[in-house]
């Protein structure tokens, strides 16, 4: 597989499971469409496999309906590179899901229709007609897809014991662990001017800030006037009630060690100083974590296992692949983010198990529409 792009299978698993990546839906009804009548595919070959074949059509449609979930992989799909990666992934969910228990293909089909109720009822009917729209899609397209997804994760949850579900988690306590953290950011980047500002001038308005704030100052009023943070400021800088792993690591650490209520030296991240206080803390707990919470480990083994398979198997089942080349002034037309904070990265590319196209987490941007602390955009997508 591509290594670069070995992440963005992971994401897709186990974001289907939770929707994490679909907050941009929201719509009423649950009418089904009527089936159309399937006709003949004589597309031709663009994947020969042990035991079959992807079609062009069939290609085309998971790129539609990975268009329509995860929009944000949108424009790397005119990369080459990309699609091969896509082609070998949409080959690894046709083989698993072939190779699947029966058992798991039932499990996989009523965790897919449950998920698929859940995005659609999240987003207003017009707005999921639209967006179905543009990509030429029905619900039972994406339900297909969903289905041939979670049939894959069901089918390797099965082998996961309550054992290694502890280790997971123990491995993983930040995502567990959440606090409520108000903070003032002072950036390195002017974001009026937009010029870069040196450290020292940076550091210095944060110990002016902490100055104000040991001197009794409100820290919400101090927060609206002084933060260049744009996802806390208004807020009164604060992030509540938070998984800690959403943050960039020094911002992580201070928010998991601080003592509640006391206000912090100014802390340096990628972003600038910030000057934190910690209001409360949930520590993690193993006895504490709901049954859903558990699933959510429980897929995140599952992920792992199929990311294992794309690494170390897939290429010894894949035969060939002919996928026609893009016109090299179309390749390559994406457009980089920004951001101000503490956010917990941006993506390079990344994926779930579920359909890999992974990326990486680059731990910040510059800019101003990305929330400071979280590396999550204002527009949409999900956690």
């Amino acid at each position: 597989m591509l290594a670069k792009y070995k992440k963005v299978g992971k994401v897709l698993s186990v974001s289907m499971v939770a929707v994490l990546s679909l907050s941009l839906l929201a719509a009423c009804g649950k009418k089904e469409e009527a089936k159309t009548p399937e006709k003949t595919d004589t597309s031709a070959v663009v994947a020969t496999y042990e035991g079959g074949t992807i079609t062009a059509n069939e290609f085309d449609m998971e790129q539609r309906v990975m268009k329509f979930l995860y929009p944000e992989y949108a424009q790397m799909m005119d990369m080459d590179d990309f699609k091969e990666y896509l082609v070998k992934q949409e080959v690894a969910y046709e083989y698993l899901s072939g190779k699947a228990s029966e058992e798991a293909k039932t499990a996989g089909a009523k965790t897919a229709t449950e998920q698929f109720d859940k995005m659609k009822a999240s987003v207003q009917a017009d707005q999921w007609t639209e967006m179905q729209k543009a990509q030429n899609l029905t619900d039972q397209n994406i339900k297909d897809y969903m289905t041939r997804i979670m049939t894959v994760i069901k089918d390797k949850e099965t082998g996961v014991n309550e054992d290694a579900i502890k280790a997971e988690f123990e491995k993983n306590k930040d995502q567990f662990t959440t606090a409520s953290v108000r903070h003032v950011l002072i950036n390195f980047k002017d974001p009026k001017t937009q010029k870069d500002r040196k450290k020292e001038d940076a550091l210095k308005i944060a110990k002016e800030v902490k100055a104000k704030l040991d001197g009794g100052a409100d820290f919400a009023e101090i927060a609206k006037k002084y933060s260049e943070d744009p996802g806390s400021a208004e807020k009164g800088g604060l992030y509540e009630n938070t998984p800690v792993a959403n943050w960039v690591d020094a911002f992580k650490e201070a928010a998991k060690t601080l003592p509640l209520n006391k206000i912090s030296d100014p802390v340096e991240t990628e972003y600038g100083y910030h000057v934190m206080k910690v209001e409360s803390r949930t520590e993690a707990d193993y006895s504490k974590l709901t049954d859903e919470q558990k699933e959510t480990l429980k897929s995140q083994l599952a992920a792992a296992e199929i990311d294992t398979f794309m690494n170390s198997e897939l290429d010894k089942i894949v035969k060939e692949v002919k996928l026609p080349k893009t016109d090299k002034a179309e390749e390559g037309k994406t457009e980089g983010t920004s951001g101000t904070g503490t956010e917990g990265g941006k993506t390079d590319t990344k994926t779930d198990s579920t359909q890999g196209t992974d990326t990486k987490k680059d731990e910040g941007t510059t800019g101003t529409d990305k929330d400071a602390t979280t590396g999550e955009g204002t527009d949409t997508s999900g956690k």
